[in-house]
């Protein structure tokens, strides 16, 4: 390696984390080398994924990496308990209404999935406030306190919090999502599109620990486990 060419490699790895110069440098020499067309191709004509995912942030949901997607597939959008919120345009900001108005009005998806989890910080930290009136690390004029208040209406159908508190936020996940989809057809475009059978809306919840995927099923508003005999396979044998 050349005197400058160490001199750029010790500058950028000081101007990021070192565990992402190392990634970048493992994608590089993996995916990237194996896909370069992909990529040449997507820079050219653009994106055009079917789907838009509305995920959480916890760093353990990885969409791509749960559903194998390769770059261009997914349209991601992730914030804290994927919460979607209901249609309201005003003045504020709105990142996930508008990553749901580019999805369905300039990508023309034509599924939208809401994807929760296990053991998700935000619906415990509800969960937690809603038990104990004492208990409110996320006041209401935080960002994060305001942004999870819109799990109410989900935490109201369940009634108090009278259970677990692990127990009760994992039943509370289930209901945000179903929750998010009610509120995804507040918005005119999304409500227009799934009438006319042009946009489908789904549901889904990953286990963490055991990779185990649910998916709703609205009519009964059960989650129904998702390829179950792919699941059991994983586990029917020995994997150390």
């Amino acid at each position: 390696m050349s005197e400058a060419a160490e001199i750029g490699q010790e500058r950028s790895a000081a101007l990021l984390p070192e565990r992402l110069v190392a990634g970048y440098e493992a994608f590089l020499s993996g995916r990237f080398a194996r896909e370069h067309e992909r990529f040449e191709h997507l820079a050219s004509v653009g994106q055009n994924p079917r789907i838009l995912l509305i995920g959480c942030c916890d760093s353990r949901v990885s969409p791509e990496v749960i559903f194998d997607a390769a770059p261009g597939e997914i349209f991601v959008v992730r914030n804290v308990a994927n919460i979607v919120p209901p249609y309201g345009p005003n003045g504020d900001h709105h990142g996930t209404s508008s990553a749901i108005e580019y999805a369905v009005l300039a990508l023309r998806v034509t599924h939208i999935v809401i994807l929760g989890h296990a053991s998700c910080g935000g619906m415990r930290a509800y969960a937690e406030a809603e038990r104990d009136p004492y208990f409110k690390p996320l006041s209401a004029g935080d960002f994060i306190g305001k942004w999870i208040s819109l799990i109410a209406p989900a935490a109201e159908r369940l009634g108090p919090v009278d259970e677990p508190i692990e127990v009760y936020s994992e039943r509370l996940a289930f209901a945000s999502i179903i929750q998010g989809l009610a509120n995804l057809r507040t918005f005119p475009a999304v409500a227009n599109l799934e009438k006319r059978g042009i946009l489908s809306l789904h549901g889904a919840y990953f286990g963490i620990a055991q990779g185990k995927l649910l998916a709703l099923d609205e009519r009964s508003g059960t989650f129904i486990p998702v390829s179950p005999d792919a699941h059991a396979a994983t586990f029917a044998e020995p994997r150390f």
